[in-house]
């Protein structure tokens, strides 16, 4: 019996009734016949920076790793208004109506002074998010860099878990960072406007050189003729960069999200790319790789945390900070001091001679 059930039964009725605990059993159990709620109260789980979430999440993670892995990955970026939103409504009611669950991913910007987060996605997705096939979750940025969220790999193993058989990730937008999302999906497809360069855009060379497929967004009305032009642009500078994939030469289409002109297309050659490549073992090479890119994230990111957890590092950090601040102390100095303080630490705790018998 579950925890959940376990509180149900020995509730008596007078006492007042409190939420029950919910366990790691209970959220991959929910998460294994696509129970969305406890679905979405995992994925908080997941990006909680708490202490106490630490263990449960990595609890969730290890259980539901079996029956992960087995989706589409699709990672789609462009710069701010370029109509990602709009695009990624259109794409996903189209592979909903032939038969996919689909599991959206939305990045939202985080404000550098208060660190909020709009999270609008699913207003600006009104009729997919009514959907009962997707799935759909902002998340901030919280000034994670590359555009995407602090757990976005975790929370994209939780929505393969759960049935869902294309997952997109949609970026913040572009920017050098972008490589971020191309490390954790196997295809990347980058929206442009038309009529506008790389300048205008915002869109580095290498960027360009990372997509899988350009897609020439509101190429309707009278943008039709600039997208044409922006298409045999992008074609012509294709010609003069290595593929992303291995086996696989990008191509350039034009698409309205609006009249939905080729959205089909787009899906196609995602198919087509699974059928050329999977048997190859590219994309299982790909993914193998980008595990070994998370864990070096990872190790990164807990020695990070240990090193500021660290006592001997917290006493001396205000006045390393200070000392910054006054001009007394150069930032590779305060680095060394900081190391330093934190080595000393590990030291005592390394050389502790054993106790004798």
């Amino acid at each position: 019996m579950s925890a959940m059930e376990q509180n149900s039964a020995s509730h008596d009725g007078n006492a007042p009734l409190r939420r029950p605990p919910v366990t790691a059993d209970d959220f991959v159990a929910g998460i294994l016949v696509g129970n969305r709620s406890l679905l979405a109260r995992a994925i908080t789980v997941i990006e909680s920076s708490a202490a106490r979430h630490e263990t449960q999440a990595r609890e969730i993670l290890q259980k539901v790793l079996p029956s992960a892995g087995r989706a589409k990955r699709v990672g789609i970026t462009g710069v701010p208004g370029v109509g990602k939103s709009t695009f990624i409504e259109a794409f996903g009611c189209h592979l909903i109506k032939h038969g996919h669950q689909v599991a959206v991913l939305t990045i939202d910007p985080s404000s550098s002074l208060s660190g909020g987060s709009i999270l609008g996605d699913k207003t600006r997705m009104e009729r997919l998010s009514l959907e009962p096939r997707a799935f759909i979750r902002p998340s901030p940025a919280g000034g994670q860099s590359g555009g995407v969220a602090r757990r976005t790999r975790e929370t994209m193993l939780l929505c393969e878990a759960a049935g869902f058989d294309v997952v997109i990730v949609e970026s913040v937008g572009v920017g050098q960072g972008e490589i971020a999302l191309r490390s954790m999906v196997d295809f990347f497809l980058l929206l442009q406007l038309p009529g506008a360069g790389d300048e205008l855009q915002g869109i580095k060379k290498g960027i360009v050189e990372l997509a899988d497929m350009i897609l020439i967004n509101k190429a309707d009305g009278d943008n039709r003729l600039r997208a044409e032009q922006s298409r045999l642009e992008q074609e012509t500078a294709l010609h003069y960069t290595q593929p992303s994939t291995s086996g696989w030469q990008t191509e350039v289409e034009l698409c309205s999200a609006k009249t939905g002109e080729g959205i089909a297309r787009a899906w196609e050659r995602v198919e087509f790319f699974y059928q050329q490549l999977e048997p190859k073992g590219i994309i299982a090479a790909r993914r193998r790789q980008q595990s070994l890119e998370w864990l070096a994230e990872s190790v990164q990111e807990g020695l990070r945390q240990r090193f500021y957890q660290n006592p001997r590092v917290q006493a001396e950090l205000p006045a390393v900070r200070e000392a910054i601040l006054r001009g007394e102390l150069t930032v590779p100095g305060a680095t060394q001091t900081l190391l330093a303080a934190e080595a000393g630490t590990i030291s005592q705790t390394t050389n502790k001679s054993p106790p004798h018998d």
